[in-house]
């Protein structure tokens, strides 16, 4: 793909994410509309898009700084990504100049051509002075919106400066080694055969140096291995699935917690996703792992839609939720949420923890998962939820806050007595 295809795509994909859309499906529906585009080309536009997004508060702030009246969206969305590569890729300045005046010459009859080649050519002039004087603002210096920054000075007063750093990173490639036939030690053994370097993170979970094409790592396609954040893979060390259990993964897609329960011990296992799209992912990721699932779609608060009247032992119940922990695999987020969504959100959680519950055993247990770090969704809803049921107990919590090894998580296991 050339450079300036890159350039504009990548400017109309974050023009959507401004938009409201969700940065994946902008990205699948780009691929579907350019069936030329080969693998390469798609993690060209993927690098640029979730480089642009991710810095996307400091690229603001510097066309900001170097317009009077900003110009037309088109290009405002044009700049952000022509100063992405011009400030964080090896990708040679006068070409990200050259096609961004040239893309710019045919929108709008031409009238911001000028402004971008000014723009552009002054960013490479003068770019630490700019850059410095961006970050004076606290939007820019995080590239977080300054709401958010707020929430989590008040939330995390001693970890907010690391929360925010840890949202800027790239997120590592870690693998979730199949307990049926290896374990880390003998999984890091295999891998420097083909010369990948990793590190063992626990006794199943390696974390790679570097990320790698899934289909270089040996025993993928068996099944040995799979990708999964090493926050995620805690939920399931909690859950502590045991043989011959009847297990509900509730909102199972895309399906890496379904896969680690199979992995985990002998049980029966029911997925239940309400998107049957999602459920394929489900599928086709059971099917590689040769692992089986009694899969059903359906909206988990309508008991009549699929409830058989079997109690479940346990329930997995990785609930909707607004993403505040994964950021760092999905910069989109942080600029498409908005201040009151965790309070929405943590309300279309009640009425499907409470339909849950209903499914589980006396004697069983529920584990509330989140990959958000917003209490609303967290803290404050096993509160009201323990608060709502008296038969519930709470046997633990934790919230794993992201960092250099993972994302950010919430997990409460909760015992019905």
């Amino acid at each position: 793909m050339s450079m300036a295809l890159a350039q504009q795509l990548a400017a109309k994909s974050i023009g959507e994410v401004l938009d409201g859309h969700n940065l994946n499906e902008v990205l699948t529906r780009v691929s579907l509309q350019h069936p030329e585009l080969t693998g390469a080309d798609k993690a060209t536009l993927q690098a640029l898009s979730h480089g642009s997004l991710r810095y996307l508060g400091l690229l603001q702030q510097l066309v900001r700084q170097m317009t009077k009246t900003l110009p037309a969206a088109e290009i405002q969305h044009l700049l952000f990504v022509a100063l992405y590569q011009l400030a964080f890729t090896r990708n040679a300045p006068h070409a990200v100049v050259n096609e961004a005046v040239d893309y710019a010459r045919r929108l709008h009859g031409g009238r911001y051509q000028k402004l971008t080649n000014a723009i552009l050519r002054r960013f490479l002039r003068e770019q630490d002075a700019l850059v410095a004087a961006a970050e004076q603002h606290h939007v820019a210096r995080y590239n977080l919106p300054q709401w958010w920054l707020d929430y989590l000075k008040k939330q995390y007063p001693k970890y907010w400066h690391n929360i925010v750093n840890a949202y800027m990173q790239h997120p590592p490639m870690t693998l979730r080694i199949n307990r049926r036939y290896s374990n880390a030690e003998q999984y890091l053994a295999m891998l420097n055969t083909v010369h990948i370097d990793a590190k063992i993170l626990d006794s199943h979970c390696v974390m790679l140096d570097k990320p790698v094409n899934v289909q270089n790592l040996p025993g993928f396609a068996e099944g040995h291995v799979s990708v999964q954040d090493y926050g995620a893979q805690q939920a399931i060390a909690l859950l502590n699935p045991l043989q011959g259990e009847r297990i509900l993964d509730a909102c199972a897609a895309p399906g890496g917690k379904t896969g680690h329960i199979l992995e985990w011990a002998d049980c029966d296992v029911t997925a239940l996703d309400i998107d049957p799209k999602r459920l394929e992912r489900v599928e086709s990721n059971l099917l590689r792992l040769q692992l089986h699932a009694h899969l059903q779609c359906a909206d988990a608060k309508d008991l009549q839609s699929w409830y058989d009247g079997q109690a479940f032992d346990a329930i997995l119940a990785d609930v909707p939720c607004t993403a505040s922990g994964v950021t760092k695999r999905h910069p989109d987020i942080k600029w498409l949420r908005q201040p009151h969504d965790s309070s929405t959100t943590a309300q279309q959680q009640e009425a499907l923890l409470d339909s849950l519950w209903q499914t589980l055993k006396p004697g069983g247990r529920m584990l509330l998962a989140t990959c958000s770090i917003f209490i609303e969704e967290n803290q404050q809803q096993l509160a009201r939820f323990l608060a709502r049921h008296s038969d519930a107990r709470e046997r633990q919590s934790q919230i794993l806050l992201p960092n250099s090894k993972q994302d950010g998580f919430f997990y409460a296991l909760i015992d019905k007595t």
